[in-house]
């Protein structure tokens, strides 16, 4: 018997089994996909360690599951049970039947393309009335998630038949939005940042002349960047100054990180957002840095980033400004981390500075930028030094 278990690796975040995609007498291959765990910031599918036939699952659809945790147990030695493909198949009875919104009529279930469904999914379908067939699959091979069939639930309103609406403990209106795992993993880690850490929030402005000059330059000559490459690139250099911006809190120590791995988060719409990573920045290029933000925001945006490419954060970014929010105080998330940036909208504004010895009122393009810090670990002082620094980096930058 080989064990199957949950990764080490979980960045501090709790994960819950989404979705098995095998069922107990399944033949499976080495490295196939087992079972989807799913936390605040990615999905992933632990595959199997060897090829057999899946003898036990211990941990089921929901369970919550550590690292190291044992999920599975796979045989080596014993065979595929045939009648598995019979307990695959969904049971319709009158009870179960479904009321669809108007203009939706249920279709027959192919078998074949339900037998590529996990057992969570299969259930849910079952419970909401949904047609599988009918539901756009995002996952591997266009699979359909329990994430699609959520979707689709909270486009439709979905009423059993014959089931008085006094009997109902709680009424949804149409324009309720059921949550999913992510959403409510987000509001546990809100809970829980508010909760431990003492949060303080310095507010300084930006002038980003030089970094906008600079960027143009270099667009002209072929080579496009965002202001988050500029930003990630300003912090990571201001970390000298202050290096327990850097830093984690422990229960015995401030544990500062050899390297600065900055998170930058990344909006996906109504699913909330996730947290990408760029490894190592302090020793990456301003053009490096833009490389791989593109990558890791595509990816999010996708729904392709791996564990990896989520954890080991020692700062995070919250580039807010870019949905036109102006000012954000926004919270330390990842347990540890001492501090977050926050960027708010870049915008034209009448300054006032020296030219010719004289006081002028210019127009250049500003932004308010905030770190927030978390008081243990990190005081005024150093805060302050932190952003002035950053400050000056942004607006000495080199021409191009």
């Amino acid at each position: 018997m080989i064990d199957v278990r949950v990764p080490d690796e979980q960045e501090g975040t709790k994960a819950v089994v989404r979705a098995w995609l095998k069922q107990i007498g399944d033949a499976v291959a080495e490295n196939d996909p087992l079972v989807e765990l799913e936390t605040d910031k990615v999905t992933q599918e632990v595959p199997a360690p060897a090829a057999g036939v899946l003898a036990e699952i211990v941990l089921d659809t929901d369970a919550e599951a550590v690292p190291g945790a044992l999920l599975a147990r796979i045989s080596t030695s014993a065979p595929a049970q045939a009648g598995v493909q019979e307990r695959r198949k969904p049971i319709s009875t009158p009870s179960e039947t479904k009321a669809l919104p108007p203009g939706h009529r249920p279709s027959p279930v192919n078998s074949e393309a339900e037998t590529r469904l996990s057992p969570s999914v299969r259930r849910a379908c079952l419970q909401h009335g949904i047609d599988a067939s009918r539901i756009e699959g995002t996952g591997r091979n266009g699979r359909v998630t329990r994430e699609d069939v959520d979707r689709a639930v909270a486009a439709a309103t979905v009423v059993s038949v014959g089931e008085p609406a006094t009997a109902q403990p709680r009424q949804f209106s149409p324009d309720d939005i059921p949550h999913d795992r992510m959403r409510l993993s987000i509001a546990e880690n809100m809970v829980r940042a508010v909760s431990e850490a003492p949060h303080v929030t310095a507010v300084f402005e930006a002038d980003f002349t030089a970094v906008a000059a600079h960027k143009a330059a270099l667009a002209a000559r072929g080579t496009k960047l965002s202001y988050t490459a500029y930003i990630v690139k300003a912090a990571a250099e201001a970390m000298a100054v202050a290096p327990a911006i850097n830093g984690r809190w422990e229960k015995d120590r401030i544990a500062i990180s050899p390297t600065i791995d900055i998170g930058v988060g990344t909006a996906l719409g109504e699913k909330g957002l996730v947290v990408p990573v760029v490894k190592d920045a302090g020793s990456l290029s301003l053009e490096q840095i833009g490389v791989k933000l593109d990558d890791l925001t595509q990816r999010a945006r996708d729904g392709k980033l791996e564990r990896t490419d989520v954890s080991g954060g020692s700062f995070t970014i919250s580039n807010h400004g870019v949905s036109g929010s102006l000012l954000a105080a926004p919270i330390i998330l990842h347990q540890g981390q001492a501090a977050i940036l926050g960027i708010g909208k870049l915008e034209k504004r009448v300054v006032v500075r020296t030219v010719n010895g004289r006081d002028a009122m210019l127009i250049h393009p500003m932004a308010y930028v905030t770190l927030t810090i978390d008081h243990r670990v990190v005081d005024g002082h150093q805060t302050n030094a932190w952003l002035k620094r950053f400050v000056e980096i942004l607006e000495g930058w080199p021409s191009a």
